[in-house]
């Protein structure tokens, strides 16, 4: 079979590999039908994270069991699945609490689990799922294909925008900020505007994803940054800002920016993966009972929920994939993404 590989800093290669295989009575074999590259895949491909030596890359997708071992009860031979970006064996402590990411047993496709086993890349034809009844949800029978680039936003961006709201308690009526226009970012409108948000303040600063905001529920688009940008909200809101901000990018400046654009008494959620440096201002904080909550999104947690919303025709976040790639040009999809031309390139195998 192929699966993609990190060589370096912008080095993505697909290579031939061998097909996986049960190797634990708790495991699955997943054809993968559709998988996708993510902003956090970029920051090995830029060289933030490198790569030793080649390694398989992904951690999003949807695809059919083919294969399943004698412990497996939940999914079978057949069933389409959806695998949110972190294995876990929905058995222990954190399971049960509700924090799959910190799963004792699991850790994140492409990378190892806690006990130093490979994981899979996602990026390829097909995956072996560790704790496959912990982690893969299947859905009631085979989807439409039209549902499928919604349903692999769950194992990931939509659950992650989600989780932003939910951690910024988001609720009907609320005023919200959203900072980042990437693919969480923009699933973050749609998680606000879900959770019935009055008023949804975007800020973007590029055309085509201001329009997929507004098709999400921004009410408002703000394209300037700093404090020219917190200005802006804070004029749009009657001078005080935000009841909640949901920051979805990752760096010191995008942090700093969600704090002040933060009501007195107010709120962030907080979900973009740490990589420029982001710090707590405490006396920022602590002066005006500013709430600051977020993290890795426990996707397991809230997959359930939002699937079921997906198939009801309730949540359509698919619209965040813009482009598709055969999975034989992977490294167009990096290079695309890298270069902010597309939003989130979805990738068929």
């Amino acid at each position: 079979m192929r699966a993609t590989y990190l060589h370096g800093e912008g080095d993505i290669r697909l290579a031939d590999t061998a097909e996986p295989s049960v190797r634990q009575p708790t495991d699955a074999v997943v054809r993968v039908v559709a998988a996708c590259v993510c902003g956090s895949d970029l920051w090995g491909y830029r060289g933030v994270r490198g790569a030793d030596e080649p390694r398989r890359i992904g951690h999003e997708f949807v695809g059919v069991v083919e294969e399943v071992g004698a412990d497996v009860r939940t999914v079978r031979a057949g069933d389409f699945v959806i695998a949110p970006f972190v294995v876990s064996d929905g058995t222990c402590a954190h399971c049960r609490n509700g924090v799959h990411t910190s799963c004792v047993n699991g850790g994140a496709w492409g990378s190892t689990s806690r006990a130093g086993e490979a994981l899979d890349g996602t990026q390829a034809q097909y995956v072996r799922a560790p704790f496959a009844d912990g982690t893969l949800v299947a859905t009631p029978g085979t989807p439409d294909p039209a549902l499928v680039p919604a349903l692999l936003t769950l194992s990931d961006v939509m659950a992650t925008g989600h989780h932003a709201a939910v951690s910024a308690r988001v609720a009907p009526g609320d005023s919200v900020v959203v900072v980042g226009d990437g693919a969480v970012g923009l699933s973050a409108v749609l998680a606000a505007a879900r959770l019935g948000a009055g008023r949804i303040i975007a800020m973007s600063r590029h055309a085509d994803r201001q329009r997929l905001a507004t098709r999400f529920g921004a009410t408002d688009i703000v394209a300037t940054r700093g404090e020219e940008g917190v200005a802006e909200v804070k004029e749009l809101l009657g001078g005080i800002g935000a009841d909640a901000v949901l920051e979805c990018v990752g760096t010191k400046e995008s942090m700093q920016q969600a704090l002040d654009s933060t009501r007195p008494g107010g709120r962030v959620g907080y979900v973009g993966v740490p990589a420029g440096g982001p710090e707590l201002p405490v006396g920022q904080m602590f002066s005006n009972n500013i709430s600051v909550a977020g993290g890795v999104a426990p996707v397991r947690h809230y997959l359930d929920e939002l699937l079921a919303d997906v198939l009801d025709g309730k949540l359509d976040p698919g619209p965040v994939f813009d482009v598709e790639y055969p999975l034989e040009q992977v490294a167009d999809a990096y290079r695309d993404m890298d270069a902010r031309k597309v939003v989130k390139p979805l990738l068929r195998p």
